[in-house]
């Protein structure tokens, strides 16, 4: 088959999918939700709910498309179009099945093969994906959401930098920005060539930044339903509406792809899915593996959802600026000394470890003396031991 014919071909079907795919994720989002709260959950439409998000699509369709007499129209339409289209484009380059040669030659699980800065093009794609909500929200011209606009903005720009700088230890091991490559070297070599083991502080830190990013939870302070109403999306309805957040859902999908990929082997799993694997259908078993990992991601997002509360501002800031760009700059320099001096790839392990329990400490510290001198602070007395009082034989005694 011709290559034209086939790229069209991914494209169409990622372009079909990932609507039907991002509303049974809002869904998988309401019966998780629903478990974790000791709840039912949508349970009418269909066997166990299973049509509920065919009953929201056709609501969100046939709901009327009010347009704000106040609001600047151009822009205002353009805002959510521009959040979908960025998602969609980021996911252009994430191979989201094998690449190798066990696929067959009329399948390709990737839209844009062999893009040798692949990785760049993904964070200055999502990076686009900020102006979406900017111009959602200064459109809108509402307070509410030109507060959540500005909160967004803050947001993306400071989490970019750890973001980034998060893959670079990834990029100097592998010596590529190719995610192709990037999961070729991984299941090259089995389990324990995974990056997560080398990179496991990486890792955490390229798993928080996706999430402030994607304005996921707990970092959802550009929409913040409790003080903002709604943030930038206040004045949307209907299918404009529902664009914002099949952006956020997309983005969603791409970080789990990411985060499989770079960290854990992408389709790699030991026993079933090696490169030395060579039986009828093995492409479809790493395909199953590569979106089994991606799905416990996503379940994962939306747990935490549910289990950390929301940040304030000055912590989300806080936390970006006072610990992941310090810890991310500290990882990248551990990662060049180790690979200067040709030492043992599995002492990264062990610094990365170091490195966090390290920081830990000194940002106990810094809190503690920055509490220490506010005025009037006064440092809480530790309490001494309670002393058991014992009922045996000897207190029986008179």
């Amino acid at each position: 088959m011709p290559e034209i014919l086939i790229t069209l071909l991914t494209i169409g079907v990622v372009v079909a999918a990932i609507p039907g795919v991002c509303n049974y994720l809002i869904l998988l989002e309401r019966k998780l939700s629903a478990w974790m709260q000791d709840r039912i959950g949508p349970n009418r439409v269909g066997p166990m709910g299973l049509f509920q998000p065919l009953a929201d699509g056709i609501k969100l369709l046939l709901k009327e498309e009010v347009v704000p007499p106040h609001v600047d129209k151009v822009l205002y339409l353009l805002a959510p179009a521009l959040s979908v289209f960025t998602a969609m484009m980021a996911f252009a380059v994430v191979p989201f099945g094998p690449v190798d040669d066990s696929v067959p030659s009329f399948l390709r699980f990737i839209i844009a093969p062999n893009i040798n800065i692949g990785l760049i093009f993904i964070f200055a794609i999502t990076s686009l994906g900020v102006y979406g909500i900017v111009l959602g929200g200064w459109a809108s011209n509402n307070k509410y959401s030109a507060l959540g606009a500005m909160r967004a903005s803050a947001q993306v720009v400071s989490y970019e930098i750890p973001l980034g700088m998060s893959v670079l230890g990834l990029a100097l091991m592998s010596g590529t920005l190719n995610l192709e490559e990037l999961m070729h070297q991984q299941t090259q070599g089995g389990i324990m060539s995974w990056n997560i083991w080398f990179q496991p502080l990486a890792a955490i830190m390229f798993f928080t930044a996706s999430l402030a990013e994607a304005n996921r939870l707990p970092f959802d302070l550009a929409e913040c339903e409790q003080e903002l109403i709604g943030g930038w999306h206040t004045e949307y309805s209907a299918l404009k509406w529902a664009l914002f957040f099949l952006g956020e859902y997309t983005h969603m999908i791409t970080i789990s792809f990411l985060t499989s990929i770079l960290f854990l082997g992408g389709w790699n799993m030991p026993f079933i899915a090696e490169a030395t694997s060579n039986y009828p259908g093995v492409w479809l078993v790493k395909l199953l593996v590569l979106f089994g990992k991606a799905f416990s991601f996503i379940c994962l997002m939306i747990m935490l959802r549910w289990t950390i509360p929301r940040f304030r501002f000055d912590q989300l800031m806080e936390l970006a600026w006072k610990v992941m760009i310090p810890l991310s700059l500290a990882n990248l320099v551990m990662v060049m000394f180790c690979m200067q001096f040709g030492f043992n790839r599995w002492w990264l392990f062990v610094g990365s470890l170091g490195l966090f329990a390290a920081w830990g400490v000194i940002s106990a510290n810094l809190r503690e003396a920055e509490l220490a001198a506010r005025p009037g602070y006064v440092k809480p007395k530790k309490k001494a031991p309670a002393v058991a009082h014992g009922h045996g034989h000897a207190a029986g005694h008179h």
